[in-house]
């Protein structure tokens, strides 16, 4: 199904930045929208074994990425270049 939507400059803008922060195109951010939506009300319906496959499904899709450092993660990296 195709839609036309008729966006102010300002909502094209913002949806656009938030689909390049995303790493997406505006439209397969508007698509993973518009699937959110739709699929919630689905989930609602499904028994908790239902809802983990659908995760594990959904995750699968994404591209792995590699593991933080242990300095990553660590209190002196989140508060690195604070006043103590």
């Amino acid at each position: 199904m195709t839609v036309t939507l008729n966006l102010t400059p300002e909502v094209e803008a913002g949806l656009l930045s938030q689909a390049q922060a995303n790493g997406m195109t505006l439209q397969e951010y508007l698509l993973s929208m518009v699937e959110g939506v739709a699929l919630s009300a689905k989930q609602k319906a499904m028994s908790p074994e239902e809802r983990a496959a659908a995760f594990e499904a959904w995750s699968a899709g994404h591209r792995p990425s590699p593991d933080l450092s242990d300095y990553a993660v660590s209190r002196e990296s989140i508060y690195e270049g604070r006043d103590h």
